[in-house]
């Protein structure tokens, strides 16, 4: 997994990760590629079975886990959500620079449990207010299901500290050039980089 670089992009619903995932999706400098995660919510109408997420019944999704298939799987909102083992195993395969994770806070828990070089980023909004207009301006939910995301997002914030780092996404072009440069800098940290420093040096 050295060459891949786990990137985490997490936020409360509303705060813009999905609009800047695939911002970063359309850049042709970096290897990216979209960890499509599992879930059994209904697609909104601008949404691609397979490209979005590989939406599924709630049955199949529990079997599913209790095979152990999910690298992190997580109940929100009403739905289960999940990433699959294979997802992972694809961007091994195909040598993709960056994987991105589009995932909630629970998720990212468990990714990092079992990936600990993973890099994780929370997206803010620049207030309550602001996130509460987004979320009713999709247009795609009902006011209850926009009710309960808003309720949760302060939840969900509490959960900052455990990230490594923060956007905050007033403008969507300043908050998508800080996350290359977040990506920029970590594809170059130390850590690695060091086995491309070794191969320079005299073998003994």
């Amino acid at each position: 997994m050295a060459d891949v670089l786990l990137l985490i992009l997490s936020s409360p619903s509303g705060a813009g990760k999905t609009t800047l995932t695939r911002r970063l999706l359309n850049d042709k400098t970096i290897t990216f590629r979209f960890s499509v995660s599992h879930t059994t919510r209904k697609p909104r109408t601008n949404e691609v079975n397979g490209q979005d997420y590989h939406f599924t019944d709630e049955a199949s999704f529990r079997q599913m886990a209790e095979q152990g298939l999910f690298a992190e799987w997580a109940y929100v909102h009403g739905n289960y959500y999940g990433t699959s083992v294979a997802e992972i195993e694809r961007a091994k395969g195909e040598g993709a620079g960056v994987l991105l994770f589009d995932i909630d806070y629970q998720g990212a828990r468990q990714i990092r449990a079992k990936f600990p070089d993973a890099v994780g980023v929370f997206i803010l909004p620049p207030s309550m207010q602001e996130l509460r207009t987004r979320l009713e301006g999709r247009g795609s939910e009902d006011a209850e299901t926009i009710k309960r995301r808003f309720e949760k997002a302060q939840t969900e914030i509490e959960h900052y500290p455990f990230f490594d780092y923060i956007v905050v996404n007033k403008d969507i072009n300043v908050a998508e050039a800080e996350l290359r440069g977040i990506i920029y800098a970590e594809r170059c940290r130390r850590s690695r980089r060091a086995g491309e420093a070794e191969a320079l040096l005299p073998k003994p």
